[in-house]
């Protein structure tokens, strides 16, 4: 199934995300470029048979149902391989500032060049591992990765201001790595006030097996 540009647009009215005509354009050259991309850089599956712009675009578009991001607001996206969920985002919110970091410098390239073509001045890709990040603090950090939640609290406990928040995209069944995560919290100061999982099925079925798990600091 070809990315096609009509039922992206139809899919952002259904939820209400807001896409100007420049960022629906933006969005369906991006998918093309993931898809050009991904035959020289292992960026997403290709297994799937569900087109790029919906099983990863879209799937990353998903995150402004649950947070509103601001104009001026940081963004770190942790481990975002091939600029997902930071590049769809950046694109619907040009006035947030989003940062991706991959410590696989091929996937980095690919995403420094996605966001040039693009010309988004508000993405910034570094090929770094996010324990070296020194000196900035962020309003907000997005995974897509299949590390622990555990772990990816870890991470943002130092990254994040006092009020921060932390989303995860993720599949399957999580109650392991949450119970696990608030344990931690108990261990370590710094850890999540709170954590909460949202079924992404409750928003669109296309997506039952997805989850997004939020966790406030």
């Amino acid at each position: 199934m070809p990315n096609d540009p009509h039922l992206i647009e139809g899919l952002c009215r259904q939820h209400g995300i807001p896409a100007t005509k420049k960022a629906l354009i933006l969005l369906e050259r991006y998918a093309a470029l993931l898809d050009e991309w991904n035959l020289k850089v292992n960026l997403v599956s290709r297994k799937e048979h569900a087109p790029v712009i919906i099983k990863h675009v879209f799937h990353s578009m998903l995150v402004a149902r649950i947070h509103d991001f601001k104009p001026g607001e940081k963004v770190l996206d942790l481990g975002t391989g091939g600029g997902l969920p930071g590049i769809p985002l950046a694109i619907l919110f040009p006035e947030t500032s989003f940062l991706l970091v991959d410590s696989t410098g091929k996937k980095i390239a690919a995403c420094k060049s996605m966001i040039k073509e693009l010309g988004l001045g508000n993405a910034i890709a570094l090929h770094t591992r996010v324990e070296e990040l020194r000196g900035v603090i962020f309003d907000t950090v997005l995974s897509r990765q299949v590390a622990p939640l555990e772990e990816l609290c870890a991470y943002s406990a130092r990254l994040l201001k006092r009020g921060g928040v932390l989303i995860c995209l993720k599949g399957g069944s999580l109650n392991e790595e949450i119970a696990q995560a608030v344990l931690s919290r108990e261990k370590h100061l710094g850890f999540p006030a709170s954590v909460d999982q949202l079924p992404i099925g409750e928003i669109d079925p296309m997506f039952s097996e997805k989850q997004i798990v939020i966790a406030r600091w």
